[in-house]
């Protein structure tokens, strides 16, 4: 059985010279106390991760491939039943409860099955159906882009200012190292944007627009991603918006507003639990500087202090897609989500006898801090 690895420590284009990373303490302040771990202790902590991540990998088998095709299944069978339910939608119990199970796949499907799969997490299965390399989802992101700004960019350059997209997707400030500037004044209106149109959002990651913007690269250095993106997006809203309410006949009206609220409620979800997962308070940031280099343990310790967790129930974590463990997601992403669940002690204790801060709390509480940032940073500090 094969399985692919955690994303390669790559370092970063730059001019910074590098220091000798075995030789590097790594020091971070954190609500007000500073986490310092000698070069002893960080590859300690980097050789637990390690050996916890190869305990799970020697236990994947049935199991995991029995739970991912039963999810599947059961995103399928929401599927199907809540576009039924729509085609009765002029009756309100009909459409009501149509909107909620298609909303409900939709969610499924981009969180648990889409996202986890295309992270390769079921690659050593061989089934093509299970493939990350294959996989492509019911968003407007076309899947090829996605793995490359998702799952190498932002995966190996996680928090690191000007190297992960994902800090602000080149339209918020999210970081006190971001530089102001007057644009960032509609901090919450572009947030609240992004929000209700997140699938789109993400489907222009790729384009990179804040290099656009800065006059660094032109629109036509991204022909052939504008290409992709228009094509995905042309297809998802033909099917959505023409398709499906063509074949509802007279009843086309309900069909074209139950589609367009379940994709609202699949943005509005997906964009909530990824910002908390990502920026919330004391979820740090850090420099190319001091990333320069990494050993595996310091990237370990990145990726814990540049995550934080979601506290809830079975069903809660399942429509998360498991991103309600995304300290164990951004340390093992090729490992079956719904494990992270049931290694979160293991690495809690870890983090816990080294001192490194394990981030984590209801979603209210993390969605409240990560509002209050984005209205504090629309201003000058």
């Amino acid at each position: 059985m094969t399985i692919t690895t955690t994303p390669e420590i790559t370092t970063p284009e730059t001019d910074v010279p590098a220091a000798n990373p075995a030789q590097r303490t790594l020091e971070k302040t954190v609500a007000g106390r500073t986490i310092r771990l000698t070069p002893e202790q960080t590859e300690a902590f980097g050789r637990e991760l390690d050996a916890l991540r190869e305990r799970v990998i020697a236990d994947l088998g049935e199991r995991d491939t029995t739970y991912i095709r039963r999810v599947i299944k059961a995103q399928r069978t929401l599927e199907v039943g809540g576009r039924a339910l729509l085609f009765g939608g002029i009756f309100p119990p009909f459409w009501l409860a149509g909107t909620a199970m298609l909303g409900l796949s939709k969610i499924i499907d981009n969180m648990e099955i889409g996202h986890n799969i295309m992270h390769g997490q079921y690659d050593w299965t061989g089934d093509p159906a299970l493939s990350g390399k294959k996989f492509e989802w019911d968003t407007a992101c076309p899947a090829d882009q996605w793995r490359h700004s998702h799952n190498y960019m932002h995966h190996t350059y996680t928090n690191i200012v000007g190297m992960d997209r994902d800090i602000g997707y080149g339209i918020l400030r999210m970081s006190e190292d971001q530089r102001w500037k007057p644009y960032f004044l509609g901090n919450p209106v572009y947030a609240f944007l992004l929000m209700v149109l997140f699938q789109y959002g993400v489907a222009l990651h790729e384009m990179e627009t804040e290099r656009i913007t800065s006059g660094e690269i032109s629109i036509a250095d991204k022909r052939e991603v504008l290409k992709g993106i228009w094509a995905k997006t042309k297809r998802q809203t033909m099917k959505d918006y023409v398709a499906f309410p063509l074949l509802a006949g007279p009843f086309a009206p309900w069909v074209f507003t139950g589609n367009l609220t379940a994709n609202l409620m699949r943005n509005v979800w997906s964009y909530m639990i990824i910002f908390c997962g990502h920026f919330p308070e004391d979820v740090q940031e850090f420099s190319i500087e001091e990333t320069k280099a990494e050993t595996r343990g310091q990237w370990y310790f990145r990726q814990v202090l540049g995550s934080a967790n979601l506290t809830g129930g079975k069903l809660f974590h399942l429509l998360s897609g498991n991103l309600s463990f995304q300290i164990e997601h951004h340390l093992f992403p090729d490992i079956p989500a719904f494990r992270h669940a049931e290694i979160s002690t293991q690495v809690q204790d870890i983090c816990r006898r080294y001192g490194v801060p394990y981030n984590s709390g209801p979603l209210p509480r993390q969605f409240a801090t990560v509002v209050r940032k984005i209205v504090r940073l629309a201003l000058p500090k």
